[in-house]
């Protein structure tokens, strides 16, 4: 249950760093660019967790013999 969760942070910080990071400088990547990846990634782990709770876990289960 806490994916979703997960995944609001990584979007939240990132939507924070695209916008408020713009005149910062770094030697090799800038911060708006990892914002927006931070974005994207968030938003993927939100669809990925509820589509977890919206169908279940597939996949075989290990049973112990």
């Amino acid at each position: 249950m806490t994916e979703p969760l997960i995944g609001a942070v990584l979007l939240v910080v990132g939507l924070v760093l695209y916008l408020t990071t713009g005149d910062v400088h770094t030697p090799v990547v800038t911060l708006t660019k990892v914002g927006l990846v931070l974005m994207v990634v968030g938003g993927a782990e939100i669809v990925v967790a509820l589509a977890r709770l919206v169908f279940g876990r597939r996949g075989r289960s290990v049973e112990n013999s």
